[in-house]
């Protein structure tokens, strides 16, 4: 790539995507809002065309959308080590204060004063969950169609017990089938030479999938794992931070038992409240699978593993994808799969929201198995009335009084000690 004259240099790019890095809390939406701000408002690196098919195209790949869009901005500014500058960046501040939480949850998460805290954060990620849940159905349910493959995909996922990448699979080709015939304009630019890509998508691969593939001969059976899934995890991940938090309860929680319903609704809350994209989950699931088997080096490595696993495929996705932009943007098959997309995302949120719903509120769920149902089922006596009281304050804070996260989950955590006191265990 050649730079222009006013290209940023390497230190204030240096700056700007740091501040980005810190300051991005709020989840994609305010995010993205934010690096708007700060690559097309407050300074011209990208214009307002640029920006916007940028952010299509990220929504089109799999992965954290703003962390790849950070990727790309920096890669347009300064190439591949722009890229890598802008999206380390992003993803760094988040990542060490979530290596911080993890230890302290590891060393203080069972004295029941913290789990009295942790009672009211649970109840907040339920109404933070259905507010995402509200926003994507906004957005994705713009006719009978969509939602009745939002219908589709909620069944498939919570009666039946159905595969998440299944169900997104099913929904993509649906909607590109469904897709009307159009032609394709000619990007503005000439397209990346073949060769090009295929050096890209063979150099990044490689750097992504070497070290996992290490890890499969000589590494621990649970780090083996944690790479072979969350890699897996990088490459179905459509659909936003939430679509991908179902699947990850449904392999994590449900399939392998690395960590218990709790633990997961604990790590969402914990992730919500730091920098960076909400997909850091992974990082804090994976590290407390490590301490609960191997104490605090197994839960640093896990960690890192997942962080591999999950955001090296981002620079792949980018550096492959950036130089054929416009032509991708203007796929109208691409655009029909992604609508179907997130159509069937929003049942997939609504599953996770039930799921979350009956951990907290519920003190056993078990499982209903009845011909080709199976699904969660909580045994109705164990209703938890300080569960239920709590998210129904949760709901006033956040939904009724718009409290911000932050302040939201503050509240919820002293709301949640102030009736353990109150009212004693039990």
């Amino acid at each position: 790539m050649t730079f222009s004259p006013d290209t940023p240099g390497y230190p204030e790019l240096i700056r700007v995507f740091g501040r980005i890095g810190l300051l991005s809390f709020g989840g994609p939406a305010a995010q993205i809002a934010l690096m708007h701000r700060e690559l097309v408002e407050a300074r011209p690196w990208l214009d307002e065309d640029t920006f916007l098919r940028a952010l299509s195209l990220c929504m089109l790949l799999p992965g954290p959308e703003a962390m790849q869009l950070a990727t790309y901005a920096g890669w347009r500014l300064r190439g591949v080590a722009g890229g890598l500058i802008a999206g380390g960046l992003f993803v760094l501040p988040g990542a060490l204060l979530i290596a911080g939480l993890v230890a302290a949850y590891a060393t203080f998460g069972t004295q029941p004063t913290v789990q009295a805290a942790f009672l009211g954060v649970k109840a907040a990620v339920i109404v933070i969950v259905i507010q995402a849940l509200r926003g994507v159905a906004r957005r994705a349910l713009t006719g009978p169609e969509a939602w009745a493959i939002a219908a589709l995909a909620f069944a498939a996922i919570f009666a039946l017990n159905l595969a998440f990448p299944l169900i997104i699979a099913g929904a993509a080709l649906w909607g590109a089938w469904r897709a009307a015939p159009e032609a394709v304009p000619p990007g503005p630019a000439a397209p990346a030479p073949l060769a090009a890509s295929l050096r890209t998508a063979a150099l990044w691969g490689l750097v992504w999938l070497a070290p996992l593939a290490a890890l499969e001969v000589w590494g621990p059976p649970l780090l083996a794992e944690i790479g072979r899934f969350f890699a897996w995890l990088a490459v179905v991940t459509f659909g936003g931070a939430y679509a991908v938090l179902a699947y990850m309860t449904q392999v994590v929680v449900v399939e392998h038992g690395w960590i218990g319903p709790d633990q997961m609704i604990d790590a969402l809350g914990l992730a919500e409240t730091t920098p960076g994209p909400l997909i850091l989950v992974t990082q804090f699931v994976a590290m407390l699978a490590g301490q609960l088997v191997g104490g605090p080096a197994l839960a640093l490595a896990a960690g890192a593993v997942a962080l591999w696993a999950t955001f090296v495929p981002c620079f792949l996705w980018i550096f492959l994808a950036g130089p054929h932009l416009d032509r991708i943007a203007a796929r109208p098959r691409l655009a029909a799969a992604m609508r179907g997309v997130t159509a069937a995302v929003v049942g997939v949120i609504l599953n996770l929201s039930l799921w979350f719903a009956l951990n907290v509120l519920f003190d056993a769920v078990g499982r209903l198995e009845r011909g080709p149902l199976d699904m969660p089922w909580p045994q109705w006596s164990g209703l938890d009335p300080r569960a239920l009281g709590l998210t129904a304050l949760a709901g006033l804070l956040l939904a009724g009084l718009r409290l911000g996260l932050g302040r939201g989950l503050g509240a919820m955590a002293l709301a949640g000690l102030a009736l353990h006191l109150l009212a004693g265990p039990g």
